[in-house]
C-alpha cells in the first residue's frame, strides 16, 4: 500500500470516528432532551450506563459503513471486514445487556419494598431478576455462537460434527446434570412462588432473609449480617420454614424463663403495655402465656403480630428488654434461681 493509500484510508477512518462522535453527541442530546420531561431518571440511567458501548457501536457501524469507500483490496480488506464484524456483534450483546440492566432497574423502581406488605413487589422483583439472568446469558450465548460462525473452518466443523451431535448432546447432558438441576430449580422457586427475594427463612437452624435468588444458588443473609449460600436444589429438596410465603405480616415470641414464684397477672399488664406502646407492632394480635414449665423455671411467651419481619425482631427484643427490667426492678422474686435443701445431719453422722 504506497502512501496515497494510507492517507485516503485515514482520511476515511478518521471522517467516519467525526460522524460516530456526532451521532453520539445528537443522541446523547434527545436522551437529554427526553430526560427532563417525566421519565427524567430512566433515561439518564440509560445514558450512564449505556455510553460506552453505544458508543463503541457507532463507531464500529461507522467504519463498516466507511470500508468501501477506502483503498483496501484483497486479504486486507477481508481481514478488516471480518473484525468489523466480530466487533459489531459484541458491542451489540454488550449493548443489549446493558439495555437489560436499565430496564430491570427501572422495573424495581415501580416496585417499592419499603411498604406494610411488600408480598406482591418481592415476588415481582425475583421474577425479574430471574428473567433479566436468564436473558443475558441467553444473548451472550447468541454472540459468541454467531462470532465463531463468522470463521468458515468453524462452520464446516460444525457441519461434519452435525452427525455426532446426538452422542455429544448427552456427553453434555450427563456433565452439566448438577448444573442444570440447580438453574431448573431456580426457575421453579421464582414462578412458583415458592422464594423470592427479602423473604424471612430458618435454613440449618438460622434466621435470616433471602438477600439473592439466581439460577444456582441462593444467598441468606442471617440475623448478624453473616451470608449463608445454599444452592437452589436445597429450597426443592429440603423442608425449610418460610415465615412470609402468604403476607409480610409475622408473629413473633419472645420467651422469658421465670421464676414459680412470678405472678403471672402483673407481668401479663405490663406486657400488654409494653406492646401497646411499641412502634413496631402492628395493632393486632398479641398473648402471653404459660407454655411450660421446668423443674427450676416456668416459661413465659409473649407472642406479638408485626408488619414484617424487621419490626417483628425488633419487636421481640423490645418485649424480652423491657420484661426483664420489669421483673428486676419489681419482682425480683420471679429471677431464675437455683434452690438448694440443706437437711440436718442425723444422729449417727459424724461419729
Amino acid at each position: 500500500m504506497d502512501a496515497e493509500q494510507l492517507i485516503r484510508a485515514a482520511i476515511v477512518v478518521t471522517a467516519a470516528l467525526l460522524a460516530a462522535v456526532a451521532a453520539g453527541w445528537l443522541a446523547r442530546f434527545v436522551v437529554r432532551r427526553l430526560g427532563r420531561r417525566r421519565y427524567q431518571h430512566f433515561f439518564d440511567n440509560l445514558s450512564r450506563s449505556c455510553r460506552w458501548p453505544f458508543r463503541v457501536l457507532l463507531a464500529v457501524v461507522a467504519l463498516v459503513i466507511a470500508l468501501p469507500f477506502s483503498s483496501l483490496t484483497g486479504p486486507a480488506r477481508e481481514m478488516v471486514h471480518h473484525g468489523l464484524v466480530i466487533a459489531l456483534i459484541g458491542a451489540s450483546a454488550w449493548l443489549a445487556v446493558r439495555v437489560l440492566f436499565v430496564l430491570e432497574d427501572a422495573a424495581f423502581r415501580r416496585l417499592p419494598m419499603d411498604v406494610a406488605d411488600n408480598r406482591r413487589m418481592r415476588r415481582a422483583r425475583t421474577r425479574i431478576g430471574i428473567l433479566r439472568r436468564l436473558t443475558a446469558v441467553v444473548v451472550t450465548l447468541l454472540a459468541i455462537a454467531a462470532i465463531l460462525m463468522t470463521f468458515a473452518p468453524l462452520r464446516t466443523l460444525g457441519a461434519s460434527l452435525l452427525a455426532s451431535a446426538g452422542l455429544a448432546g448427552v456427553v453434555a447432558a450427563l456433565a452439566a446434570q448438577a448444573t442444570l438441576a440447580h438453574i431448573f430449580a431456580g426457575l421453579q422457586l421464582a414462578f412458583t412462588d415458592e422464594l423470592h427475594i427479602d423473604d424471612v427463612v430458618v435454613v440449618e437452624g438460622e434466621w435470616g432473609r433471602i438477600e439473592e435468588l439466581r439460577l444456582t444458588y441462593v444467598v441468606v443473609r442471617l440475623w448478624d449480617e453473616r451470608r449463608l449460600v445454599l444452592p437452589t436444589t436445597y429450597f426443592t429438596t429440603t423442608p425449610f420454614q418460610h415465615w412470609t410465603r402468604n403476607e409480610s405480616r409475622v408473629l413473633g415470641a419472645a420467651v422469658l424463663h421465670l421464676d414459680h414464684r412470678m405472678p403471672v397477672e402483673p407481668l401479663r399488664a405490663e406486657a400488654e403495655r409494653v406492646v401497646a406502646a411499641s412502634p413496631h407492632w402492628d395493632k393486632r394480635d398479641w398473648v402471653l402465656q404459660v407454655v411450660d414449665t421446668t423443674e427450676t423455671t416456668m416459661v413465659v411467651r409473649v407472642l406479638a403480630s408485626a408488619p414484617d419481619a424487621q419490626h417483628a425482631y425488633d419487636l421481640r427484643c423490645e418485649i424480652r428488654e423491657k420484661l426483664i427490667a420489669y421483673v428486676r426492678e419489681h419482682h425480683p422474686e420471679g429471677l431464675p434461681r437455683t434452690r438448694v435443701a440443706l437437711t440436718p445431719p442425723s444422729p449417727g453422722d459424724g461419729q
